[in-house]
């Protein structure tokens, strides 16, 4: 193997000799790959075909031990270190050219203790992956809402999900993590030990270390009532009004999200996506008002497995499309904010591209905002211009896209940003990711990773 150019911290590149990386190959269980080793391009590619990035070096691990060795090699050699989980990042930060990237996607571990309705999970799991899992014995904890989604970076970004109403976000699930840290040394955070590294992981994302496994609470959930409703276009302003009414009154159970889009056929339309997971005694009085508004195109609103959906929305959103995101949240759903949602959807440049409400509320909203790191504890919506398209020559006129409606909202929206939805160019908006919180992240990022040595992702700096 001849030297290898990679990247310092600084961004200066460097040359790693032949001598170095076979002794760091040694110590490792999994592969270490460069460009021309037959795993090299699967293992660089990431769910957004919009990024292409070329790491110097990528460790495949397959345990802790892989993972420690890693960072002991990074660190003695001042590597710019990218993570890789699920890689399902929009701004496709887990790799990143001339990076060492340590790679924890074969890391796919899953134990479930039935009695005490726990799953202990290695960090390369995809959610569907986490979920078939954890469905063999009934329960689920609340996770994303694309299968695809590595469940690592849902879990430390904050995580909303259909089962967020009745048992809180993701992170609200979190019972404990082990992470290595930048200096080498793996540890346990929970509620008993390390308590300020437990509350910052739990939204501040992949800044103080890298978690190789979480325990997760489960819930008995193996039914659920879910589906899509959808309306034609030009009925859009009377059914989002109509949906701003009937969520503000959900009960937990019950969580949806509205979208702009277009049918299989390419029609223009609107729709409700729903999960309700309460008693099946109350789901047709509960989805009725729903599904008798209005003269709907659609309506596969039934009874079905959890799995399934888990499942729902998967193709829209598959793997080796491009994508171009932006993101806030929304509090006041105004008949204002309506109009420039629908004016700006019949804008969009291809039928793959849509418009999303997320909704959160219920138990997710009833966790006090310094509780965990992820702040927004309040009712509102995850508003996100999502552009799709598959050929790279129409990238500019979908990011333009994105961009104008993102703009068109910002009168109609909170000061407030998810921080897993953000763009690679958008640094400026991290203090709105972490709020009232972000000063107090610092201070664990202080703590734990003072050199920054985990710094691409929604990056908080250290002020030391």
């Amino acid at each position: 193997m001849a030297e290898i150019p990679v990247s310092d911290r600084s961004g200066n590149q460097i040359l790693l000799s032949d001598t170095k990386i076979r002794s760091f190959q040694s110590q490792l269980t999994g592969n270490l790959l460069v460009a021309g080793n037959s795993e090299y391009d699967q293992a660089r590619t990431v769910w957004n075909a919009m990024v292409d990035q070329r790491p110097g070096l990528i460790a495949r691990c397959l345990n802790t031990a892989d993972v420690v060795a890693a960072i002991r090699f990074a660190r003695s050699n001042d590597l710019l270190v990218s993570v890789k989980s699920g890689g399902h990042n929009i701004a496709g930060k887990s790799v990143a050219t001339d990076s060492f990237t340590i790679d924890l996607s074969q890391m796919k571990g899953i134990e479930v203790d039935v009695e005490s309705r726990t799953a202990s999970c290695q960090s390369g799991l995809k959610l569907g992956e986490l979920d078939e899992g954890t469905q063999e014995f009934g329960l689920a904890t609340v996770l994303g809402i694309a299968t695809d989604t590595g469940m690592a970076g849902v879990a430390i970004g904050g995580g909303y999900g259909w089962l967020a109403g009745s048992y809180g976000m993701t992170c609200d699930n979190l019972v404990s993590a082990e992470l290595v840290l930048a200096d080498g040394h793996m540890v346990t955070a929970s509620a008993q030990e390390n308590e300020e590294l437990f509350w910052g992981i739990r939204g501040g994302g992949g800044n103080f270390g890298i978690v190789t496994s979480f325990e997760y609470r489960l819930h008995p959930v193996s039914t659920v009532w879910g589906g899509l409703i959808i309306h034609p276009r030009s009925d859009a302003g009377n059914f989002l009004r109509f949906f701003r009414e009937y969520a503000a009154g959900a009960p937990d159970e019950l969580t949806m999200i509205a979208l702009l889009l277009h049918t299989p056929d390419g029609d223009p339309a609107v729709a409700a996506a729903v999960c309700y997971s309460g008693s099946t005694d109350q789901a047709e009085t509960v989805l009725k008002p729903l599904r008798e508004f209005g003269a709907p195109l659609a309506d596969s609103i039934q009874r079905m497995p959890y799995l399934e959906q888990q499942r729902l929305l998967d193709e829209a959103w598959p793997p080796g499309d491009q994508y171009y995101w932006k993101t806030s949240l929304v509090s006041n759903l105004s008949d204002d904010a309506i109009e420039v949602l629908i004016e700006h959807a019949a804008k969009a440049p291809g039928p793959l591209s849509a418009i999303a409400l997320q909704q959160l509320h219920g138990a997710a909203t009833r966790v006090l905002p310094d509780e965990t790191a992820f702040a927004h504890r309040y009712d509102h919506y995850n508003f996100i211009p999502m552009a799709r398209w598959t050929s790279p020559s129409e990238a500019e006129r979908n990011i333009e896209w994105a961009r104008d409606i993102w703009q068109a909202m910002q009168p109609h929206s909170d000061e407030a940003v998810y921080g897993n939805d953000l763009g690679d160019e958008e640094d400026d908006r991290i203090g709105a990711a972490y709020g009232l919180n972000y000063d107090r992240l610092v201070g664990v990022k202080n703590r734990y990773d003072p050199t920054n040595m985990f710094r691409l992702n929604q990056n908080i700096k250290p002020n030391l």
